[in-house]
């Protein structure tokens, strides 16, 4: 497969059941024009084996600068015209999830996002995401996000943010006016055992940067306000 519609990438590092859940709800889609990337960074958990005997799966191994750099390691891999990230763990919401959602990457589209499901107090709820807008945090996860690849190329994560980096190429693609649209389908299992749940406040004082960064001094100020009261909160509930 030379140009296959969707690249499905998946960043991890020592997580191989995680992996093998992420895998399995990918490899079993009924729609079939897609390649799987796995960027694995230097694993000693037994990743590297498994993934040699998997012949679905493209794969590479080696140490990475953190989940962005392995993210822009996928992208320059990357053959399909649109692309998704699901991390180890994340898993598609359903078996039909990329037939239902490849009519809606049309022309003219930069970004096409959908719902999520998470655990919440020992049950699932659906996460709505919210309509195009520029924001102190992301307004959708990114796991229902499918990007066009050329404009990941044009605009890599920057890797100086560790947390953030995603936030910041939403505000550049709002700044840009690349055409995103919200789609009325739950596309993925959000994992809430990631990074962006057990790191909750050191995610808020990077998106605090990338805000001083990218916005200008009426928005700016009114978002680190925001984010700052949020961290405020999360410290006193214990939640850091």
């Amino acid at each position: 497969m030379s140009n296959p519609k969707l690249s499905i990438v998946t960043v991890c590092r020592n997580v191989l059941p995680a992996l093998q859940r992420t895998a399995e709800s990918v490899c079993t889609q009924t729609f079939t024009d897609y390649e799987y990337i796995v960027v694995d960074g230097a694993s000693t958990d037994g990743t590297t084996e498994w993934l040699q005997n998997r012949q679905d799966i493209l794969w590479h191994s080696e140490p990475d600068d953190g989940i962005y750099d392995a993210m822009n390691k996928g992208v320059c891999r990357a053959k399909g015209e649109w692309i998704i990230f699901m991390n180890a763990g994340d898993t598609f919401y359903d078996n039909e999830v990329l037939r239902h959602t490849v009519p809606y990457l049309q022309d003219g589209l930069g970004l096409v996002y959908g719902d999520i499901v998470k655990e919440r107090h020992g049950r699932l709820v659906v996460k709505r995401a919210e309509l195009p807008h520029n924001a102190h945090r992301m307004f959708f996860c990114h796991q229902a996000l499918f990007t066009r690849t050329q404009l990941l190329r044009e605009m890599p994560f920057d890797t100086r943010h560790r947390f953030s980096a995603d936030f910041k190429f939403v505000k550049q693609a709002l700044q840009r006016q690349i055409a995103m649209r919200h789609i009325p389908l739950v596309i993925a299992h959000f994992d809430t055992s990631g990074i962006s749940n057990t790191h909750v406040n050191d995610g808020l004082r990077d998106n605090i940067a990338v805000v001083r960064e990218m916005d200008t001094n009426a928005s700016r100020t009114w978002f680190v306000l925001r984010l700052q009261a949020r961290i405020f909160w999360n410290t006193i509930r214990g939640r850091q």
